[in-house]
């Protein structure tokens, strides 16, 4: 199913060329990690080990939580998509089709799929900006009726993947530059554009817009945003999100899914202000010898990019 959610009510959204928005993937429009779903999706067609599965979550754990602030991002950002090595481009798009069908479609956050399409309606354009791989995030952005999707690209040649990135991992300051160069490229105005995202690493693309918004906040963004008085969606709960810095009227509809989102908007109601979700620590990545280990083991370092929560 739909994870549940309460479809919001925005501010006014105006017809502009020169305002978009752009929505971060991961715990912000999708229910944990695109790429470990993935991932998940391609282990079970038996097409890498379980040990694989898990030494690219331990990676994609350590990347999540130090970015590019920690000293080894250029080994992780080299081992990144290293389970792609050596499979054709055209056969992984595939699929990926597949996996987003399997894994993905049930894991949008409708609340955040509204909002995307409140932009859409306007006549606004609206990208995915995420650390994903670009593939796979355009078959996202696709499925959702988006415009398109910034990602992290990956090498090939001769049509099939080396397992080496072009260039960094869009992620933190990554992200913003790629935004800044897609606005210059498309003649927008990123003081009339929003970005939506759950993670402070995403810090530098919010300040980089004229409306930024944290949906599903980790506390770190959560304390920033109410700093600075963003607006805040939270669809993790079945209470009404808090949202700071916009008239209380504007309060979130009682509707769940994406195709109610436009009466929502019209019913919308006052919320009431929630605590902040506690922020989970991590747990310490242990060696793993085996397959076998690494399957058992595998949910605990997975539980936040799979969606679940971290035993």
């Amino acid at each position: 199913m739909t994870p549940p959610a309460r479809a919001p009510s925005a501010p006014s959204l105006a017809d502009d060329p020169a305002a978009a928005a752009f929505f971060d993937v991961d715990n912000t429009m999708m229910v944990g990690a695109s790429i470990f779903h993935f991932a998940k999706g391609m282990a079970a067609r038996k097409l890498f080990t379980g040990r694989d599965l898990f030494v690219f979550t331990a990676q994609q754990v350590r990347l999540r939580l130090h970015g590019e602030r920690h000293a080894d991002m250029h080994r992780t950002r080299d081992s990144a998509l290293a389970f792609v090595a050596g499979k054709a481009v055209g056969e992984t798009v595939a699929l990926g089709e597949e996996i987003y069908d399997e894994e993905m479609a049930d894991r949008i956050w409708s609340g955040t799929r509204a909002l995307a399409q409140q932009h859409l309606d306007t006549g606004q354009r609206v990208w995915l900006v995420t650390a994903t791989p670009v593939e796979l995030a355009t078959i996202i952005a696709r499925r959702l009726g988006l415009t398109g999707a910034l990602g992290t690209i990956a090498e090939s040649v001769d049509g099939v993947y080396t397992g080496r990135l072009v260039g960094d991992v869009l992620h933190g300051e990554a992200k913003a530059r790629a935004v800044q160069h897609l606005a210059d490229t498309h003649g927008l105005d990123l003081t009339r554009c929003s970005a939506y995202s759950d993670s402070i690493n995403d810090l530098p693309l919010l300040s980089l817009v004229g409306r930024p918004v944290a949906v599903n906040p980790d506390s770190a963004l959560r304390d920033e945003a109410r700093d600075r008085g963003w607006e805040i969606y939270d669809f993790r709960t079945g209470r009404k999100a808090a949202r700071i810095g916009i008239p209380a009227a504007l309060g979130l509809g009682a509707v769940g899914g994406a195709a109610a989102a436009t009466a929502a908007f019209r019913r919308s109601r006052t919320a009431e202000p929630v605590a902040a979700t506690p922020a989970r620590r991590m747990p310490r990545l242990p060696r793993v010898p085996t397959a076998a280990g690494a399957l058992a083991l595998l949910p605990r370092v997975g539980g936040r990019l799979a969606g679940g929560s971290a035993a």
